[in-house]
């Protein structure tokens, strides 16, 4: 804890008073509480939200804060969360184009949710809302109040319904019936229990009928299938987004005014007491515009000026960098931004303490624990004397600022280690290894494997009665039709029949041996099979290998650095790759996941642990544009520790090359990342102690017959989204071990696909959608000779987009340079070969157009497809 003035300042929320108690800031937030308005300006990086915070907690009413981007939302909105303590309300902006929209979208679920928080906030004396959103989002319509009351159908336990017309009822309003929800927009039906995940709810609820009686109501986990709370009624507001009689109609488009505006918007469901923050108003106004000029037919949507009047309704302060010269109420804040941090990562803390004072005092906020007692350790260490005024926290920080008068500073942790901003940490699953995760995984008429008496055909669920309790069963029947009953409770003794093939099995028959038998032949055919596996391992197997130790201080802390949450299918990956390494033998693992489901992570800490004990680490990818992506990737992870990591590929001089080759032989490279070059027999290393292979099946006879040799000497660990057919697989490669990564991140939303011809105005519409949204495109076209001419094309059909070009015939210098501008957001459409297939990992690059699919393989368009959806943006493939 560090003391400043009359404050104590341990978290980012301490910092709220610290500036509540700048001059002028009181008569502004006074002024809001009766009615009038005021400015704020002097706002630089984070202390945007900062103020914004500090009139929430001033105001006793809604406080709706307006950004002029999407973009910038979700980067406010964390800041915001961290300085308040509580998380805000996110009003968002549709994002889809008109025949795009459902039940199942984010967007749709999110404003319905907020509009419901906003009517239950004037029935209750709940705590304020705080909500974020931009300014397209309040250009956009939303249902009349008439609209969702009509829409909104209230359940209670003990009424009866028709479960036929209700789920007629659901249908009609763009629900989708599926076997087990996952999503918001589903339903299912099983026996007498019927499941709803409605859109503007962040829980799905499980209705129990007895007959056409409503038993009880619950909310439940869809991953767990476990009760989280009992409810005695529920409001299901369910509106289309598109009506069924009207599928060429906007969403939520209400009737019109003879002027030609629409009706009903954001600002017309606030309270009468809310307040508004306005964010860099000339921005906001000067975005609304560019928004609209973009769309060919804003029809439905409010124009600025009429949304600019609607805000002056209500009493609004203005947030900005630098003062208008308004004559209102107004307070200036004497806040600077902070130097960028420039040196070297291993003289970060001397470069902290030549930017501040010795009498500033400093706050770090980290983004999580690891982060934090990793930065704790360097200034514990440190000779600079700087723990005693550099108090770190836990929290989210875009970019830091100086409050001048309080000599304090308040800095990020990636500011500090030169590392991009990470954000959307995803939750942990927790999923349980269950021979079937869940009932709701059968269809009546699957084939199941009892444990105990064979294989039956699953004919539904039934509630019976036993001993005055009623429990739900499964139903299975075997030969002669002899049904059996196994209670919910024992699910695990049931599996799904995965036997290959077109193959129907024959059913079981209770009362004979014939299934103990099949067991038994079955257990003697694996212990064969087993048999000839560690025939073919005995030889790697018999070769001394590297034996690491368990894992260090510094593993452990570089382990909970990690930015977002792990899923469960990477841990247990990451639990063998550990296991493997410190055993005496080479290891030999293969890492088979998705696009995007954390293979590098896997392999990044891999590489620590290897570094960590001495030894030194080559990736091998099978492209130029990968190699680069993982030297910046591997680089930004291990930002914090003293790890040299150098990148050889054909962007790099002869001259750095050759220095690069130097220093593996000379060990003073740590980690080695290239493409086929790293395994030519003139490479040298030290020490090497691991090999990690990205891709493995793209590379060739030759390379592979080399890594067939080092894995006898080293460890290996492959990475693979597409590997060809296992059985393949390991006769070209040798027997190893696997893991598989099957678990999605849970904010990861799916990529929606659609095959269509070419169409300059599907394009046009879709591209100005991602451009509205401030994201960036792919158009892949895999031939050179005329790639120049569809990027003219694509300029013609959006002129106000930036294109750039990129393919494998270019300069290295030039292909560089194009990579360069698209990943910094300088380029929004980039018109590029197959090149960036694997490799480009832009989380704000969320559509893509594959020109004549038909000419790539599947594993190709995976792969291609896998560029986008990297965020909790919805992606699109065409």
């Amino acid at each position: 804890m560090i003391t400043h003035g009359d404050s104590q300042i341990e978290s980012m929320q301490d910092l709220v008073p610290v500036l509540s108690r700048s001059d002028g800031f009181a008569a502004v937030t006074a002024a809001l509480r009766s009615g009038q308005s005021g400015t704020i300006d002097g706002a630089w990086g984070g202390s945007c939200a900062l103020t914004a915070a500090c009139v929430a907690a001033a105001l006793d009413s809604v406080l709706l804060i307006v950004l002029p981007r999407l973009s910038e939302i979700d980067e406010f909105s964390g800041d915001l969360a961290s300085f308040m303590g509580t998380i805000p309300e996110i009003f968002p902006a549709w994002e889809t184009l008109p025949d795009e929209h459902d039940v199942a979208d984010a967007v749709f679920g999110g404003r319905l949710r907020v509009l419901s928080q906003l009517q239950q906030s004037g029935e209750s004396a709940s705590t304020p809302l705080v909500i974020v959103t931009s300014f397209p989002a309040l250009l956009q319509p939303v249902p009349s109040r008439q609209q969702r009351k009509e829409a909104t159908r209230r359940i209670q336990a003990g009424d009866e319904i028709d479960t036929d017309s209700f789920m007629k009822w659901l249908l009609e309003r763009g629900f989708e019936r599926t076997t087990a929800i996952e999503l918001p927009g589903e339903f299912s039906m099983h026996g007498g229990i019927l499941d709803i995940y409605s859109p503007d709810s962040a829980l799905p609820i499980r209705i129990e009928f007895f007959g056409d009686e409503v038993e009880s109501i619950r909310q439940f986990d869809t991953e767990t299938q476990r009760t989280l709370e009992t409810c005695q009624q529920v409001d299901l507001t369910l509106i289309s987004p598109v009506p069924a009689d009207r599928s060429d109609r906007q969403p939520h488009r209400p009737a019109r005014d003879e002027d030609g505006t629409a009706s009903e918007s954001l600002l017309d469901n606030l309270p009468p007491d809310a307040c508004i923050a306005l964010v860099e108003l000339p921005e906001l106004i000067d975005e609304g515009k560019r928004y609209l000029d973009r769309l060919e037919n804003p029809r439905g949507l409010f124009s600025v000026p009429s949304t600019m009047s609607r805000c002056t309704d209500f009493p609004s302060v203005t947030i900005a960098p630098i003062s208008a010269g308004s004559t209102e109420i107004s307070c200036h804040l004497q806040i600077e931004s902070v130097e960028r941090f420039t040196r070297a990562k291993s003289e970060m803390l001397e470069e902290l303490a030549s930017i501040t004072g010795p009498q500033d005092t400093v706050l770090v906020c980290c983004h999580n624990q690891g982060e934090q007692d990793r930065l704790q350790e360097l200034l514990d260490e440190s000779e600079l004397d700087l723990s005693r005024r550099v108090k770190t926290c836990i929290g989210n920080l875009a970019l830091g600022f100086r409050i001048v008068p309080e000599h304090l500073v308040v800095l990020s942790d990636h500011e500090l280690f030169g590392r991009a901003d990470i954000r959307h940490k995803p939750r942990k699953r927790k999923v349980e290894s269950r021979a079937i995760d869940s009932f709701l995984d059968l269809n009546v008429g699957d084939f199941v494997v009892h444990l105990s008496h064979g294989i039956a055909r699953f004919r539904g669920l039934e509630l019976l009665d036993k001993e005055g309790y009623r429990e739900e069963h499964l139903s299975l029947e075997f030969r002669d039709k002899v049904q059996m009953y196994v209670p919910v409770s024992l699910v695990h003794l049931v599996q799904k029949y995965i036997g290959g093939g077109k193959h129907v099995p024959q059913l079981s028959k209770l009362g004979t041996k014939s299934w103990a038998s099949k067991k038994a032949k079955a257990a003697e055919a694996v212990r064969d099979m087993a048999s000839d596996m560690l025939r073919l391992q005995a030889q790697r197997s018999g070769q001394p290998g590297i034996s690491y130790p368990p894992d260090s201080h510094w593993q452990k802390e570089f382990e909970a650095s990690f930015p977002y949450t792990e899923t469960s299918d990477q841990l247990h990956a990451i639990s063998d790759v550990r296991h493997d390494m410190e055993r005496a033998q080479p290891m030999d693992r293969l890492i088979c996941g998705d696009v995007g489901y954390g293979k590098t992570e896997v392999a990044i800490r891999a590489a620590f642990k290897a570094i960590d004990a001495g030894k030194q680490v080559a990736v091998l990818v099978p492209t130029t544009v990968l190699a680069e992506q993982h030297t910046r990737t591997f680089s930004e992870r291990m930002a914090d520790y003293p790890i040299t990591i150098e990148g050889l590929s054909r962007f790099k001089s002869k001259k750095e090359q050759r220095a690069i080759l130097e220093g593996m032989a000379a060990g003073s490279v740590d980690l080695a990342i290239g493409t086929h070059r790293l395994i030519q027999k003139d490479i040298k290393f030290k020490d090497l102690g691991l090999l990690i292979i990205d891709e493995e099946q793209r590379f060739g006879v030759e390379a592979k017959e080399r890594l067939k040799h080092l894995r006898l000497q080293i460890d290996v660990l492959t990475l693979s989204a597409t590997p060809v057919p296992r059985t393949l697989h390991m006769s070209l490669l040798g027997i190893r071990d696997i893991s598989n990564l099957t678990t999605a991140p849970r904010d990861r939303v799916p990529i929606e696909t659609r095959i269509t011809r070419f169409d300059p105005e599907l394009i046009r519409h879709a591209m100005v959608r991602e451009l509205n949204r401030n994201g960036q495109v792919y158009f892949v076209h895999n031939r050179v000779h005329d790639l120049q001419k569809y990027a003219d094309r694509i300029q013609q059909i959006v002129p106000e987009a930036s294109i750039g070009i990129g393919h494998g015939q270019m300069k290295e210098s030039e292909l560089e340079a194009a990579m360069l501008n698209f990943v910094s957001g300088k380029v929004d459409i980039f018109v590029c070969t197959t090149i960036i297939e694997s490799g480009l990992d832009i989380p704000n690059a969320n559509t893509i157009f594959i020109h004549d699919a038909g000419n790539h393989g599947l594993s190709d368009l995976h792969q291609l497809r896998g560029r986008v959806g990297r965020s909790h943006h919805r992606a699109y493939c065409y």
